[in-house]
């Protein structure tokens, strides 16, 4: 039921006004003539009008122009006139009063409108500003509900977000008197006093649902209510587009990534079992009576091209995980220079430690007796050494020096450096060497994939340290982190 108690309120005040005027005129009549009188009379008309609106006004302009003729024209307490100059004085006053109404109201209705104008412009702003922000869908709608809690004083408000008429998808409930997330169990299923569609050109993406049963809803809120359910329905659409785009582009990279690996991959793996092929081969042929020299060649060859196939197969393998964030760390304390030497031999190396040879090259191993315990997955530190010396054997000159040492620990990490006597890479490139299919040095003449630096760089994040390339005077050098705790426990001394 509509409240008229502040109506009657305003007409009670301007009645109260105008005869408050007229008891002051009354009782200094005898200093006023008529002309002032009916200039003072004016002043309630004016002010009611502009405080209590026109109604008020209109009351105040005739109550004023009775009282004029009452009280202060002859004969007095009395209506009638007998002057023809008193009549037009009257007629006048009450044109003037009524005139003046009209002014002060449109003028005050015109300062009403702006600043409810401004208030929603507000509102408006405050909400494009919280949507803007979010991310997802629940965010978008409690900072909606949030927002109309707020601007239109509701006891209960709930956005509901749908796939169908039945299928309910996400769900928000606030309380118009907390400002809090509503109860399920608190929550009174009775029907909504409004409800606005969320609607877009596809069709019905939800509503809001709202409660104030004491103050129905006005045209204008309604009409700022489905302002904010376009603002709502415009950030959704919004974060559905941002998404779509998302998967789409990770499809466009993963199929790029699949493209550019079956390519390198083919090549790569054609030729390890063209040469293994070549040679169990030429080991059938009866044609040829082989010396044990020449056949332990042969056998040699194709054990050198099995692991060659089973370090890109295990690249593979690794990037795939590193890719879907399914790599998983079999971290214990282990012993650093026991997995670089278990590397050497998986790649044939031979000579006394530290200096080892394989193929034409050296490899020197500097790594300190008193170095503690390492926390990482000992098979995949193989894999990371493994592929920076691939690395070196590929880039650097015959005969050359692939050094591997490590510093003494700070700050509970420990630095490795695998350094060889190849060229220089350009300082450029230096961060994109370790990025997926690149190959910045004589990529024409040398083969492979370009995965092994990258594969490194993804282990050693994974175990919590950094990787990185850098310029020495003699050569490249790749230098990697790893933390020396493991769950907390700080780093163990390595006795032997």
């Amino acid at each position: 039921m509509k409240n008229y108690l502040p109506l009657v309120r305003q007409y009670v005040l301007a009645l109260l006004v105008t005869f408050s005027v007229t008891g002051f005129l009354y009782f200094f009549q005898l200093a006023f003539n008529l002309s002032i009188v009916a200039l003072i009379y004016l002043l309630p008309v004016g002010l009611s009008t502009g405080l209590w609106g026109l109604g008020p006004g209109i009351m105040a302009s005739l109550l004023a122009f009775l009282s004029l003729n009452y009280f202060f024209i002859q004969p007095y307490y009395s209506l009638m006139v007998h002057q023809p100059q008193d009549l037009l004085a009257l007629l006048v006053f009450l044109i003037v009063a009524v005139v003046i109404n009209q002014l002060v109201g449109r003028v005050s209705r015109s300062l009403e409108l702006a600043t409810e104008r401004e208030r929603e412009a507000i509102r408006l702003y405050e909400l494009s500003k919280i949507l803007a922000g979010a991310t997802s869908d629940q965010a978008i709608i409690h900072g909606l509900a949030e927002q109309v809690v707020v601007t239109f004083q509701v006891e209960r408000a709930e956005v509901v977000l749908k796939e169908s008429e039945s299928l309910v998808t996400d769900l928000v409930r606030l309380d118009g008197k907390t400002g809090q997330l509503a109860q399920l169990a608190d929550w009174q299923e009775d029907r909504p006093d409004l409800l606005v569609p969320l609607q877009t050109q596809r069709g019905l993406m939800g509503e809001i649902r709202l409660w104030r049963p004491n103050y129905p809803f006005t045209g204008d809120e309604e009409r700022l209510l489905n302002t904010f359910a376009a603002q709502g329905v415009l950030a959704l659409e919004r974060t559905r587009f941002s998404a779509a785009e998302n998967r789409a582009q990770i499809l466009e990279e993963s199929d790029r990534l699949k493209t550019a690996l079956l390519s390198s991959v083919s090549h790569e793996l054609r030729t390890p079992l063209a040469t293994i092929k070549a040679s169990v081969s030429s080991l059938h042929s009866n044609e040829v009576d082989w010396d044990s020299e020449s056949r332990d060649e042969l056998l040699a060859v194709i054990e050198e091209e099995t692991d060659h196939l089973n370090l890109l197969v295990g690249n593979l393998l690794n990037m795939s995980r590193l890719e879907v964030g399914a790599l998983t760390l079999q971290r214990k304390w282990n012993v650093l220079p026991e997995i670089v030497a278990s590397v050497a031999r998986r790649m044939h190396a031979s000579g006394a430690a530290p200096r080892l040879k394989i193929k034409s090259h050296y490899i020197q191993i500097d790594l300190p007796d008193d170095l503690p315990l390492v926390p990482v997955d000992y098979f995949l530190m193989e894999q990371v050494f493994a592929n920076l010396i691939s690395n070196s054997l590929k880039y650097s000159p015959e005969g050359t020096v692939i050094t591997i040492s490590a510093l003494q620990p700070r700050a509970d990490k420990l630095q490795v450096q695998v350094h060889n006597q190849g060229p220089r890479v350009a300082e450029e490139h230096l961060e994109r060497i370790f990025d997926q299919f690149i190959r910045v040095t004589a990529a024409e003449r040398i083969t492979g994939t370009g995965l092994g630096l990258s594969i490194c760089k993804g282990i050693i994040e994974a175990h919590g340290g950094q990787i990185w390339a850098e310029n020495l005077e003699d050569g490249l050098a790749f230098n990697f982190t790893l933390p020396l705790e493991l769950e907390g426990a700080p780093p163990r001394v390595n006795v032997e």
